[in-house]
């Protein structure tokens, strides 16, 4: 099903595709896709966080839009009947196959270029977005020769649990760019927790990973709904605890020019 074209021209359509699991899921999205730039057209998916979507998605949306990229904001919530938070999976290793199935669609439009897709995600969805520039998980689900996202945008993904948990393994990247932005004031981290994950890394993969760390911001700094606090055990560096989404424009507004700058710079057509 079609609607009218929405902001900076974008043709809005509601699609239905299958995820890459033994036993496929049908998810639906929003995909959006600019009507003024010639195609075949960049594209992101979008992954929503533990709250589902909730309008980051749709902000963050607009403005690729508005750089002449298409994208295609998934529900992994809907097909397994998530209605709180803390009925999501046990771990977003299990949405994966959503992800790369949301990839196969889009590289099967023929208005999207195939080889310029990349991936951007909240939260949980960060965690989806930069699970899959492993070759792990990219060769497990997509195969050794399948799809690959061109480029990674995860916004903060929890990095105090990767290297650490079983399942967050982050090495061996695909080598695609990688864009890692979070707050300082995230209590599921220490302000300096991403920049400390990243150091870790080998340098192979270490030099494909960019953080940004915005003063002030907390997590989900990019949500539209006024201010609360949440319980998660995952907070505080796993110890469990409060974590505060204190919505900061200013911060969002930032954070949105440098993706649309990271991806229209990663996501350039081969020469």
């Amino acid at each position: 099903m079609t609607a009218p074209a929405g902001e900076a021209g974008a043709r809005i359509a509601y699609v239905a595709f299958r995820s890459l699991h033994a036993d496929p899921l049908t998810l639906a999205g929003q995909l959006r896709v600019p009507q003024a730039v010639a195609g075949p057209l960049p594209a992101v998916v979008l992954v929503h966080g533990s709250y589902g979507v909730d309008g980051r998605g749709a902000s963050l949306a607009a403005v690729l839009n508005g750089g002449g990229i298409a994208t295609l904001e998934i529900d992994l919530w809907a097909p397994r009947g998530v209605r709180q938070p803390l009925d999501r999976p046990s771990h977003a290793a299990e949405t994966l196959p959503d992800a790369f199935g949301a990839l196969r669609y889009l590289a099967s439009r023929p208005d999207i270029d195939a080889r310029r897709i990349g991936i951007a995600g909240f939260s949980w969805g960060g965690v989806v977005s930069l699970l899959s520039a492993t070759r792990r998980y990219a060769e497990e689900i997509a195969g050794v020769d399948g799809e690959r996202f061109a480029a990674h945008a995860p916004f903060y993904p929890v990095c105090w649990a990767y290297n650490r948990r079983p399942g967050y393994e982050v090495r061996d990247l695909t080598g695609a760019p990688v864009l890692i932005q979070a707050g300082a004031l995230d209590t599921y981290d220490r302000p300096t927790g991403c920049q400390e994950m990243v150091a870790a890394l080998p340098e192979a993969d270490r030099r494909h990973v960019r953080v940004i760390v915005y003063p002030g911001a907390t997590h989900a700094f990019d949500r539209q709904q006024p201010e609360v606090v949440v319980q998660d055990p995952h907070a505080n560096e796993g110890a469990g605890g409060e974590v505060r989404f204190a919505p900061n424009p200013e911060v969002t507004a930032r954070a949105h020019r440098e993706t649309v700058a990271f991806f229209r710079e990663a996501l350039t057509p081969p020469s």
